[in-house]
């Protein structure tokens, strides 16, 4: 059974959170994919912004043996079209009840998240474009219609960086052209794409990701 509040919205009721409430850095919001859980992505942190502060999420509705954003899909944990668009809303909107819950509303929120988490991590910028400060997105997609805060983006021009594999077989070209050329357009967009890499996140792309938040000055700099 999914968790849900009173009103029958998706609700977040469980997160691996590491978050010191006298630092100034920005919290990364860690947003998992289909089928994972909370513990997945907090060890990415020190590849790309290792002593950073982070809140992971467990996605609110149980799937196998692990937790999905998403209730219906088409095929493989990807919904398509207006049940996206509804979908993704719904899930963007329990993760803002969480953050409103429990991260100081001055510090700054670079969300990260990979497939489904990596659709959430743009969208909330689509749905909260002042909140957060940036966005990590690896082997996400795009939503396809509008939302409410897409016009104020086109003014904010918020850093996004997109990461997806050339052998990703779970969307095809035109999904990730779509995400791009959205991004291009109402976001400051840092793209990579990786040879050979299916679904997944290698390390060529954390050594990118890693660049990508010492650039917009989200974390100190790194040597490797």
């Amino acid at each position: 059974m999914s968790e849900t509040t009173n009103d029958g919205e998706l609700r977040i009721s469980k997160a691996l959170t590491s978050i010191h409430s006298d630092a100034k850095t920005p919290v990364f919001l860690l947003l998992h994919g289909w089928g994972s859980n909370e513990y997945d992505l907090p060890d990415l942190m020190r590849l790309c912004a290792p002593g950073a502060d982070y809140a992971s999420l467990r996605a609110p509705i149980p799937y196998g043996m692990g937790y999905t954003w998403f209730r219906d899909w088409s095929h493989e944990g990807v919904p398509e079209g207006l049940s996206l668009d509804r979908q993704a809303l719904a899930a963007a909107r329990a993760v803002e009840r969480w953050v409103r819950d429990n991260i100081a509303a001055d510090r700054q929120i670079v969300v990260m998240g990979f497939s489904q988490g990596g659709l959430l991590a743009g969208h909330m910028l689509r749905v909260n474009p002042k909140r957060y400060r940036a966005a990590v997105a690896f082997s996400g997609w795009l939503a396809p219609g509008p939302v409410e805060g897409d016009e104020e983006l086109l003014g904010l021009r918020p850093p996004i960086f997109y990461g997806h594999g050339e052998a990703d077989t779970i969307f095809p070209a035109f999904e990730t052209a779509a995400m791009a050329e959205f991004w291009r357009t109402h976001g400051t967009l840092t793209e990579k794409t990786y040879p050979g890499m299916a679904h997944s996140i290698n390390m060529p792309e954390m050594r990118d990701v890693a660049a990508f938040l010492q650039g917009i000055g989200a974390v100190r700099p790194q040597f490797f």
